[in-house]
């Protein structure tokens, strides 16, 4: 049995333009089918006539967008809207745990490799503008959070809590889907778009995958003016620094913004922290 290799980069720099990127683009096409506009079947067609150019193209590039669709497909199964109550906590947080995790499986134990990595701990220094984004960010968020929430109506699809057990459901959830996110579209989705195309391209195509996710979540009406943003943020930071742990404190910090604005918006005796 062949060892297993670290295959985390490609050994060239990637064309600017090529016919792989229509397979891919597909891919994320799909993604924007199936939780931005919830158009099915047609969304797992895209998702299947992609991976099938992309085999045609490239076989390495169909290994890779095959791991994405994998995750993609797992994610679908069932509904990622907003809801604290125990049975679609423990549906949604199965299906999330399983996008990452059979994906990442598949690349141990199948394709015995280690193209899918969670650097924790990277032995570099961040850099000063990155550290910048710990603070920025957060401040951010409690600017302008409470203002969409409140002024698109967003917030309301969100539950309103009433009991402290929910409280403290939506408060893993937030804070578990914000952990996720990184896993999956940045160190999953964009570290194995990276290997194909440059780095700009990568990163368009897993902002689309992500923000798509974040509709479904509930980040509608101009959502997309906020999390398009945030994505390629993510993306960035992570492709500057290549630490999942400081593109994940930057995401949590933003999450517990979130996760008072919403409650605050139901509930504006609760965290009455905010200007709007």
């Amino acid at each position: 049995m062949p060892a297993v290799t670290d295959e985390t980069a490609p050994t060239s720099a990637p064309p600017a333009l090529s016919w792989k990127l229509l397979p891919a683009a597909g891919v994320s096409a799909s993604a924007v089918l199936l939780f931005g506009v919830h158009v099915r079947p047609l969304g797992y067609v895209v998702l299947v006539l992609s991976l099938v150019a992309a085999w045609l193209v490239d076989r390495p590039l169909a290994k890779d967008l095959f791991l994405i669709g994998l995750g993609i497909s797992i994610v679908s199964t069932t509904s990622m809207e907003a809801d604290v109550s125990w049975p679609r906590f423990f549906a949604i947080g199965t299906a999330l745990t399983l996008a990452v995790l059979v994906p990442f499986l598949v690349d141990r134990f199948v394709y015995r490799r280690k193209a899918i990595r969670y650097p924790w701990r990277t032995g570099k220094r961040w850099p000063r503008s990155e550290k910048a984004y710990i603070v920025a960010v957060p401040l951010l968020g409690w600017a302008i959070l409470p203002f969409y929430f409140i002024n698109s109506g967003a917030y309301r699809n969100w539950p309103d809590i009433t009991t402290p057990s929910e409280l403290g459901r939506f408060f893993v959830g937030v804070n578990g889907v914000g952990t996720w996110d990184e896993l999956f579209f940045i160190c999953m989705c964009f570290a194995l778009l990276l290997r194909h195309f440059p780095a700009w391209q990568a990163n368009l195509l897993q902002a689309a995958i992500f923000v798509s996710f974040l509709w479904e979540l509930g980040y509608r009406s101009w959502g997309p003016l906020l999390t398009i943003p945030f994505a390629l943020l993510q993306g960035l930071i992570f492709l500057r620094t290549r630490s999942l742990t400081l593109v994940l404190i930057v995401h949590l910090l933003f999450d517990a913004i979130v996760f008072m604005a919403i409650v605050h918006a139901h509930n504006p005796h609760l965290f009455p922290i905010f200007v709007y």
